[in-house]
């Protein structure tokens, strides 16, 4: 659908307070057997695990699951939301987090909108803009017991390896990580907060940086398993530094990295399983929030100062 007709389509939608017919949405959805599923790339292990419980639910339900990594790249989503709903699938699951932009989370919503508008159904995963079902990990809650660790252990020379920073994920994860630090009356200043791709490649590299720029630096959280993977890395390139390190989803890798990961756990296989569950299931009268909690899981890569 082009541009300029999408909105007149939705401007008649709001002016007419358009309701769906929920016998025509019944009729609309029974022969759509496809699924769609938008991820950020299916290669990181935090999709992969997110990506098995989706399909787990789907398969299950006789579905064939249609996979789209954006790359984070908003343009990207917005092209894969019309092309599965001109495919006609029967549901759309934004397993990426949301955007910080809000213009860029509203042209989301306006998408996702006129794919609800012809009968489909929208469940995502993390903090977005659309009002509807979710799946909401508590991010900032584990930034928060990820700080809060390191600063019970006596570390108050924390630096912060952050993911991209437009991400609502990276957002919330951060705020909880200085939550924490407000309660310690401890703080991190913006010079050892690095923003870096979520990847073992990206975590190494600006790990590097950080231990080279700050040497009073006694420990690094990482807010994903993968840069935390790449700061391990870099410690080995500088064995005369002894630097406690976190890392947040507890990736199954996490316990056989050396050494072993501690890590801010969410079970990443049950939130694919509980957004699809919601994608697949019968529409309430009111959006569905599914709040998820987190777990500070205590290995060998942290300890005391």
């Amino acid at each position: 659908m082009a541009d300029a007709l999408r909105t007149r389509v939705l401007a008649a939608v709001a002016e007419l307070k358009y309701v769906p017919n929920a016998h025509a949405q019944m009729l609309a959805r029974s022969h759509r057997s496809a699924v769609g599923v938008i991820v950020h790339d299916v290669s990181d292990p935090y999709f992969a695990e997110i990506t098995r419980g989706l399909q787990r639910v789907a398969t299950a339900d006789g579905r064939l699951v249609i996979i789209c990594n954006s790359f984070r790249e908003p343009d990207r989503e917005l092209e894969y939301i019309d092309l599965l709903h001109a495919h006609q699938v029967a549901a759309i699951v934004i397993a990426g987090s949301g955007y910080l932009d809000p213009a860029t989370a509203a042209r989301l919503d306006d998408r996702l909108r006129a794919f609800e508008a012809t009968g489909g159904r929208i469940a995502v995963i993390g903090r977005h803009e659309h009002t509807g079902d979710a799946v909401l990990p508590d991010n900032e809650q584990g930034g928060y017991l990820a700080g809060s660790h390191l600063l019970e252990l006596g570390h108050t020379e924390i630096a912060v390896l952050t993911g991209p920073t437009p991400l609502t994920t990276t957002f919330d994860r951060l705020k909880g990580l200085q939550r924490a630090a407000r309660k310690f009356g401890a703080r991190i200043p913006a010079a050892r907060i690095h923003a870096a791709d979520f990847t073992r490649d990206g975590g190494e590299a600006v790990a590097a940086q950080l231990l080279a720029e700050h040497p009073s630096v006694t420990a690094i959280a990482a807010l994903n398993d993968s840069m935390a993977v790449g700061t391990l890395a870099a410690l080995r390139a500088t064995p005369d530094r002894r630097v406690a390190v976190i890392g947040f989803d507890d990736m199954p890798i996490a316990r056989d990295v050396t050494p072993a990961l501690t890590s801010v756990r969410l079970p990443l296989t049950e939130l694919g399983e509980r957004a699809m569950t919601l994608a697949l299931g019968t529409a309430g009268d009111a959006p569905r929030v599914e709040r998820v909690k987190v777990e500070l899981i205590v290995r060998q890569s942290t300890w005391p100062r």
